[in-house]
């Protein structure tokens, strides 16, 4: 145990069932919003319409992050912010928006590249963010990251600042009932690695690790079902409660190699980061056993699973037979090992993991 720590999370969590609407007009945080959106999936949700039910400002809508945001999005986002003299934005949306949402804020009152802010940071502090998350997975509702798409680095790679904690994050359970299984599993997937990470960090603290127990307990709840695809609102309100509880863990705690060795098998295979986590953490579990095996334990004990080889089953039985469907040669695999080697989320992993490490924790979870 850490004989000190810190524990920062500015970021107000309204949780229940029509929040939005209990919110009204204090749900503004300026004078003119950017409403950033994915496509569909606000519209679908039927949390835009909420949002606009209660809006008392002026506001300009950005609908189109795309899956793994990009440089360009983002800046095209920015710009419009600037333009329309927007003073907070409103994320709705999975991982995607809502981590474009944030780096538009930035853009929005510092002149830079979204490239140059990986390197020197920004001056002027972001536009404040209102978060609503539509999916149970990516917790960045309640963390200081944006992931991006680098195009140049063939990757994606996450942006950390104090100032990109949203400052009021609404979950409501109701979002998330219009995903499919599919995507629903893959979100699920991505909430239980940053738990399971978050525990086995470096960085981890007795209070990361309390959000980081209580969010695998309370995701275990919706276990079974998940399993059998039964998704009442019971379930989605587990499943967004853990997702919240994982991003406060990793907001303390950090990510591990499970993120690093996962970008790869998202940019260049097409994997949805959820399943890109599945697919890696039996084996990285392996990895974990062997230097904290009392915290390994108490994974599967939480989750109900008598052995490492069931959590593998798991992930297997969730994303329908991924191993030995990923045809990796021995130069990708090296590869994508030593650029994950390089990471920090590599150094924050127990065990002083090589790069040869992670190429065993590669080949691990990928063959037969």
């Amino acid at each position: 145990m850490n004989g000190s720590f810190k524990f920062h999370l500015p970021t107000e969590i309204v949780f229940g069932t029509d929040v939005i609407k209990e919110a009204g007009p204090k749900f503004a945080l300026g004078k003119k919003a950017l409403i950033v959106t994915g496509k569909t999936s606000a519209k679908a949700s039927g949390a835009l319409a909420d949002v606009l039910a209660v809006l008392p400002t002026d506001y300009v809508l950005f609908s189109e992050v795309e899956n793994n945001p990009s440089e360009e999005t983002v800046k095209k986002g920015g710009q419009l912010a600037r333009k329309e003299k927007c003073d907070y934005i409103i994320a709705i949306g999975g991982g995607s928006p809502l981590d474009a949402a944030k780096v538009m804020g930035i853009l929005a009152v510092n002149d830079a590249e979204p490239a140059e802010l990986y390197e020197m940071g920004w001056e002027n502090e972001a536009l404040p963010v209102v978060a609503i998350p539509t999916t149970a997975g990516t917790g960045s509702e309640v963390t200081q990251y944006a992931v991006l798409t680098l195009e140049d680095e063939q990757t994606k790679k996450g942006l950390g600042g104090k100032d990109l904690f949203p400052r009021v994050a609404y979950l409501d359970p109701k979002y998330t009932a219009s995903l499919p299984v599919s995507i629903t599993v893959d979100t699920a997937v991505d909430a239980l690695s940053h738990l399971v990470e978050g525990y086995l960090s470096k960085r981890a603290t007795p209070a990361s690790d309390l959000t980081a127990l209580q969010g695998m307990a309370t995701w275990s709840t919706a276990l079974e079902k998940l399993r059998r695809g039964e998704l009442d609102q019971e379930v989605r309100g587990a499943l967004l409660l853990a997702s919240c509880l994982a991003g406060v863990t990793i907001a303390q705690s950090g990510t591990t190699i499970v993120h690093a060795l996962g970008y790869p098998l998202t940019y260049f295979h097409g994997f949805p980061h959820g399943r890109a986590n599945g697919v890696l953490m039996g084996a990285y579990l392996q990895f974990m056993a062997k230097f904290a095996p009392d915290k390994v334990d108490n994974v599967l004990d939480i989750l109900g699973l008598a052995s490492l080889d069931e959590f593998s089953d798991l992930m297997e039985e969730f994303f329908g037979g991924y191993k030995g469907h990923l045809s990796l040669s021995e130069e990708q695999i090296q590869a994508y090992a030593a650029k994950a080697a390089q990471t920090g989320n590599c150094a924050n992993t127990l065990g002083g993991l090589s790069a040869d490490d992670v190429a065993e924790i590669l080949k691990a979870s990928i063959m037969v």
